[in-house]
């Protein structure tokens, strides 16, 4: 069975059949031609498939397109205004924070979601002032974002760039 759907993907409205077994990162990557973020292991497990999804980081492995219908995907390509660098993408830069690249994108939207849950307030696992602002320790970086894996190991260089994306 397949249906219809549509998607504002990177601000552009896209429309696209689906079988209603496609995954949001198959539709993107396969129906789209939206190849930044990556399939890794397609379990939920890796996060290279992370995109922003009507505002929060979201593995795109793990949804169904058909559901969505109507929903805003930004992926990394779509981050900050046209021809600017994303303040996150431009610390990843400037701190070395990708080595082979490959999880490079999903760790970006993660990031970028990450660092709008924090401003929001939202407690972490390792959080330990529940009612005053989180602190943006190298703690609470690896825990919120330990969905992301990266197979080289740059997480030094990671955690300092979001550490400097967040003005910490």
């Amino acid at each position: 069975m397949q249906s219809d759907i549509e998607l504002t993907v990177d601000g552009q409205r896209r429309a696209v059949t689906v079988d209603h077994r496609t995954t949001l990162l198959d539709a993107l990557r396969d129906r789209l031609g939206v190849t930044v973020p990556k399939k890794g292991c397609d379990h939920g497990q890796c996060g290279s498939c992370t995109v922003l999804l009507d505002g929060r980081r979201h593995l795109s492995c793990l949804s169904l397109a058909v559901a969505l219908d109507g929903s805003e995907v930004v992926t990394a390509d779509g981050l900050g205004a046209a021809g600017e660098e994303h303040p996150v993408t431009r610390a990843f830069l400037d701190h070395d924070g990708f080595q082979c690249g490959y999880c490079t994108p999903g760790q970006i939207c993660s990031a970028v979601g990450m660092l709008d849950e924090v401003k929001q307030g939202h407690p972490s696992h390792v959080t330990e002032d529940l009612v005053g602002d989180v602190e943006l320790t190298d703690e609470e970086i690896r825990e919120r974002l330990s969905g992301n894996l990266c197979r080289c190991g740059a997480y030094p260089n990671i955690v300092d760039a979001v550490r400097a994306a967040a003005g910490a």
